[in-house]
């Protein structure tokens, strides 16, 4: 009995990415999984390269394993993922006891790749680029949650001047639609009644289907929404640029796609957007919000910020503030921005102090909670349908799920009733969180 260990660290893509890895390892290397790393024959370290020195953080990791393989010459190390696909061989040069490494389009090949090393024990590297092949070679888990997170499409036309996504997933390309709406399909037979569907832009989805026709990603939805079983919708992460009339009006005709949407803006100054090359003006933003609330009024959106991006003044980040309270903004995940070697904002000046960016990253995210807060307390006393998921983590004997707009609720009931969608009357609220009961 073999046994692997993987750590993933970034994205829900890379969540989804992971998860395909284990199913395939599963199916065609007979290897199970074990949740303590001295015991795998095999450790996979799934990266990412979105935040500030990703690189360090991977070679920090690995060093932590090479004692593990000191002890034990056997073990297999593979790295994969964004940092992968960017450092490639370099990896190899500053941690020689790696065997494997691959990219985030040849996961499909470790199968192949564990069998090569274990026979021949040297390194194999494979970081190009196949065009959805992985897909044609994944495995569903036997065992499903009721909700699942099913990628449409890869890739990233934007080049954002400083994003590294384009260089580690390469050009968007969207995977057929038939083969989406079957992998779901499949899901639902398995019990999943949630799907959260994934991308990099996901809204610019342009799957072909068999009959040579395209389909846009708003006639996904309501082929999605078509599907028995799967009554609740959710999308991430989506692009204001092609945040189009066509997707607005599903929020019109679609009441499986829930009343909560992520749509990143990174900015509220048109002057540092600009800089960042995402090739939308705030009153774009604004008036595709607009235009949202009319489709659907109870809808509540979250956003992505930077804070501290080269050349972002006093007056800029005023401006976010501004927008912010504007709209309205239920969540939000806010970073200090963080500097990409290889993309066109690194080579920006850059004069603010790292004291003045977390002072505003401070005072953005406490404007954000106390914004989630008053969300928060408008569903106190409200009916919400709540898909159960399971038995709480804090209270065995509490169940607990989650509302439209992502809060998790716990509450007592029986266990007979995970997988299955109740009423629940709020009756206490914290931040993030909500208790309630079943009526």
């Amino acid at each position: 009995m073999k046994y692997i260990y993987i750590k993933t660290w970034g994205c829900q893509m890379n969540e989804y990415d992971s998860s395909m890895i284990v199913s395939l390892l599963q199916e065609k290397n007979q290897y199970f999984l074990t949740k303590n790393p001295e015991n795998a024959d095999v450790l996979i370290l799934n990266t990412c390269s979105i935040r500030e020195k990703a690189q360090e953080k991977v070679f920090h990791q690995l060093g932590r394993w090479k004692k593990i393989k000191n002890k034990n010459s056997k073990v297999i190390i593979a790295v994969g993922g964004c940092v992968a696909t960017q450092e490639g061989k370099e990896i190899y040069k500053r941690a020689n006891y790696v065997d494997i490494i691959f990219g985030t389009q040849t996961l499909h090949k470790l199968p192949h790749m564990i069998s090569e090393v274990e026979k021949l024990r040297k390194l194999s590297i494979d970081i190009t680029f196949p065009k959805l092949e992985k897909f044609k070679y994944a495995v569903l888990p036997k065992k499903t949650t009721y909700t699942a997170s099913v990628s449409i499409m890869e890739g990233c036309n934007k080049y954002c001047s400083f994003c590294v996504v384009p260089y580690t997933r390469g050009n968007e390309i969207s995977r057929p639609c038939d083969d989406v709406l079957f992998e779901i399909s499949t899901l639902a037979e398995r019990g999943v009644r949630e799907i959260n569907l994934l991308g990099q832009n996901v809204n610019a989805y342009q799957g072909p289907t068999f009959n040579g026709k395209i389909c846009y990603f708003s006639e996904l939805i309501r082929l999605v929404a078509e599907i028995d079983g799967i009554d609740r919708i959710r999308f991430t992460t989506s692009n204001p640029l092609e945040f189009t009339d066509d997707i607005i009006e599903v929020y019109q005709d679609t009441p499986k796609l829930v009343s909560f949407l992520h749509l990143p803006v990174q900015s509220g100054s048109n002057r540092i957007l600009q800089l960042m090359k995402r090739s939308y003006t705030i009153e774009d933003y604004q008036s595709i919000v607009e235009k949202l609330l009319i489709a659907r009024p109870n809808l509540q959106i979250s956003s992505d910020f930077i804070v501290g991006f080269p050349g972002e003044t006093e007056v800029d980040f005023e401006k976010t503030m501004m927008f912010i309270k504007k709209i309205n903004f239920d969540m939000s995940f806010s970073f200090i921005y963080s500097n990409r070697p290889g993309t066109p904002s690194s080579e920006m000046t850059d004069n603010t102090t790292i004291q003045e960016k977390k002072k505003r990253l401070y005072i953005l995210q406490e404007r954000i909670n106390i914004q989630t807060m008053l969300w928060s307390r408008k569903m106190f006393g409200s009916i919400q349908s709540i898909l159960v998921e399971g038995v709480s983590n804090k209270n065995a004997i509490e169940l607990y799920g989650r509302t439209e707009n992502n809060r998790i609720v716990t509450f007592q009931g029986s266990p007979k009733i995970i997988g299955q969608f109740v009423n629940l009357k709020i009756e206490k609220i914290h931040t993030h969180s909500l208790k309630g009961r079943i009526i």
